[in-house]
């Protein structure tokens, strides 16, 4: 009896070290790198805003040119440059695609909460790639991370090209 209880124990212990582990090697690959601020989305094509607040003060700045976005920037009503800029605009060569999502310019091909389009959350070991939530702990097109493919005939497990 004393032999199934240490067993018990052992196996709890070492699954609790493997999952520490496994949750440490996926979860740095979620984790945003907190310079929201200094990220920015170019633009495909360049933005041209006719409804700036400048075009009502002079006539010869009637517009004004976006060119960039930075990641997270405010939109909505209150800021309607940046409320069109972000609906639906491409950006950085194709790979982004934004849109206005709770006052926040967000690009749905790649936010793991507005995953295609806003709202979407992609769950537990999911990655949003290409706007499709993405188990990307057996997907050998997306092992570990979107795009990571794994060689032929070789398996994804958790996240890992063989892993075994």
């Amino acid at each position: 009896m004393a032999v199934i209880k240490h067993v018990t124990i052992l196996s709890l212990v070492v699954f609790l070290l493997l999952a520490l582990h496994f949750r440490g090697a996926v979860s740095s690959s979620f984790e945003d790198d907190g310079d929201e601020d200094d990220e920015e989305y170019v633009l495909d094509s360049v933005f041209t805003n006719t409804t700036s607040t400048l075009s009502r003060r002079s006539r010869f700045l009637a517009s004004a040119v976006i060119k960039t976005i930075k990641k997270g920037a405010s939109c909505g009503a209150n800021t309607k440059k940046k409320a069109q800029a972000c609906n639906g605009v491409s950006a950085n060569k194709g790979t982004s695609l934004l849109y206005c999502c709770k006052k926040h310019c967000r690009n749905v091909l790649g936010d793991q909460n507005n995953c295609g389009v806003c709202g979407r959350k992609c769950g537990l070991g999911q990655q949003c790639c290409g706007g499709v939530c993405t188990n990307v702990l057996k997907n050998t097109a997306n092992c570990g991370k979107c795009g990571k493919k794994c060689k032929h005939g070789v398996k994804c497990e958790y996240g890992y090209c063989g892993y075994a």
